[in-house]
């Protein structure tokens, strides 16, 4: 399973267009070679340099029952799902918009066997607990923003 970004590379700079210096839209994203007896997808973005040294990790975006056979996820358009709280309070992406230095941001993309019946709002723990045994595949793409 694949998840690419036209707006930038796997490592890359995250164009501020896509942050809270710009216009905050999440970028577009593709998805490609879901395993076909997916029965939906998974999307969560997290900054893990966010809260350092404490070992936390803040949360941007999260969607779950996202249709196995979306293939991508246009600039500034939310996907079809179940949107889940992020660490701002947000139900919607929420860019990356970090305070000191050079953060990285992890697009994480699961393929599970079955849907979440989780309420919206729910968290990212909420999530990974109730996708737990159920991964099929996991691939992520990180990109990486600094503010000037």
């Amino acid at each position: 399973m694949n998840l690419t970004s036209l707006a930038f590379q796997h490592q890359g700079k995250i164009p501020s267009k896509y942050t809270c210096d710009g216009a905050d839209v999440n970028p577009p994203l593709a998805i490609s070679d879901v395993p076909p007896n997916a029965k939906s997808l998974v999307l969560i973005m997290d900054d893990p340099d966010a809260m350092k040294p404490a070992g936390k990790v803040w949360d941007h975006w999260i969607v779950w029952n996202i249709p196995p056979f979306t293939k991508e996820i246009a600039e500034g358009q939310e996907p079809r799902g179940v949107h889940g709280k992020g660490t701002s309070g947000n139900l919607k992406y929420h860019g990356p918009c970090p305070p000191d230095m050079v953060h990285r941001y992890f697009f994480t993309l699961y393929a599970l066997d079955t849907g979440l019946q989780l309420p919206e709002g729910s968290t990212k723990a909420d999530v990974e607990k109730a996708m737990k045994g159920h991964i099929l595949a996991r691939t992520e793409l990180m990109g990486r923003y600094e503010r000037k």
